[in-house]
């Protein structure tokens, strides 16, 4: 191979994305990536949320091995030693005593308040991202015969179990939008058995293994998250019925979750259940898409159309409501890259023409929309007209990180991508 990668998804990863974090974001220095940009690209912050840098030394570590198997024309040694420097960022100064991390460190890795009475750890997902990418790092570093791996994956399987534990009896964090008070999320063991599966592919072992596998459970088994045709993006142990809590979908977090499934039940050599999944991704597209503007909606109603039914408490939304009531129209990258990796990989597993041709529709309309063509990259927040909006929708970043793993799993699966 010479020149771009094997792909048109590889050439949009070479020549739209990855140069503009080399330009303006990746501290090689002291390891990891700025991320606090705001939707125009200007650097707000030299703060290093544990979030982004986790995901940031696992998609350097994937870089490097794309690039060993000549699917990606970049730099492959460069790309590990980021991933190795990232991965003793997060174990040397992101993690606390107690198996957690830092929501958030300064550009050297001082902790920085995040709770209401200063506490560092203050999300349950920064530490499993930061898992994931000790991960990573530990696959880069035993390329190069690091010692430090051993330890790594130590501090990585002893931080996802405490994840785990705290998930399952209702203690885990997960701020900036607390879980409700007798609700159980789709996130928590999505999260889980991406995070595990992968930590379990670095060399993870039996620990990781159990930590999927009762994920799995958790979505797919009777009484998960998942059914046979709909799902839950919070489910209520008790309590009334027709809520917009329970009511509202999130189709790119369904469509993530799906994919994430597949290569889990693969690597555990499981049956995969495509019929079903391709089903459920069906169900999310077709409540999600926007029919009067095109692309995805970030929130639904189980029926589609804008989220409906009563607050938890009437007249007073909490946090995650008043998410839902504000950006539920709004079009973001990270939905759409995702799924247009989701009904790719659906496709081709289960046979669904539908799903193909919903793989058309939304990776034309997401490399319509989202590309910033003046400076590289995506403009990654936009209105639901397609215009770019200046609104913090989670965290207040510019995050690399499904863009560029949407595309190298495009590229891996050698998806055409549309003219």
């Amino acid at each position: 191979m010479t020149g771009l990668g094997a792909s048109p998804w590889s050439a949009h990863l070479e020549t739209t994305v990855l140069p503009w974090w080399e330009r303006h974001a990746v501290d090689d220095e002291l390891g990891g990536v700025f991320t606090c940009f705001d939707n125009r690209g200007r650097l707000l912050s030299h703060d290093k949320y544990t979030w982004s840098q986790g995901r940031w030394a696992w998609v350097c570590a994937e870089l490097a091995e794309a690039a060993a198997r000549g699917e990606v024309a970049v730099d492959g040694p460069l790309w590990s030693d980021r991933a190795t420097r990232t991965a003793a960022f997060l174990v040397e100064r992101s993690a606390t005593p107690d198996a957690r991390t830092a929501f958030v460190t300064d550009r050297a890795g001082a902790h920085q308040p995040s709770g209401p009475d200063g506490e560092v750890s203050t999300s349950v997902f920064a530490d499993l991202f930061a898992v994931l990418g000790i991960a990573g790092g530990s696959r880069a570093a035993r390329e190069e015969g690091d010692e430090r791996v051993a330890p790594w994956l130590d501090a990585a399987s002893r931080m996802l179990l405490v994840a785990e534990r705290s998930i399952a009896d209702r203690t885990a964090r997960t701020e900036p939008y607390p879980v409700p008070a007798g609700y159980r999320d789709l996130a928590g063991p999505m999260t889980l058995v991406h995070v595990a599966d992968e930590l379990a592919r670095a060399g993870g072992g039996a620990p990781a293994e159990g930590v999927r596998d009762r994920a799995l459970s958790a979505l797919l088994d009777d009484g998960g998250m998942l059914g046979a045709t709909t799902w839950a993006e919070f489910r209520a142990d008790a309590g009334p019925a027709g809520t917009m809590l329970d009511r509202h979908r999130t189709p790119g977090h369904l469509l993530e979750c799906l994919w994430m499934i597949v290569h889990a039940q693969e690597r555990a050599r499981r049956p995969v259940g495509a019929d079903r999944l391709a089903a459920l991704a069906t169900r999310a597209l077709e409540i999600g898409w926007d029919d009067e503007h095109g692309g995805l909606l970030r929130y639904c109603d189980e029926a589609g159309g804008p989220p409906r039914g009563t607050l938890l408490a009437p007249g007073e939304p909490g946090r995650y409501e008043q998410l839902v009531l504000d950006t539920w129209d709004t079009k973001l990258w990270w939905v759409h890259a995702e799924a247009m990796y989701a009904t790719e990989l659906l496709a081709r597993i289960s046979g669904s023409a539908e799903l193909t041709t919903w793989h058309e529709r939304v990776a034309e309309y997401t490399l319509a929309t989202f590309p910033d063509r003046e400076r590289g990259e995506w403009i990654q927040v936009r209105a639901r007209d397609g215009r770019p909006l200046d609104r913090v929708v989670a965290l207040p970043v510019k995050d690399p990180f499904h863009i560029i793993r949407a595309l190298l799993l495009l590229a891996r699966g050698t998806a055409p991508a549309p003219a």
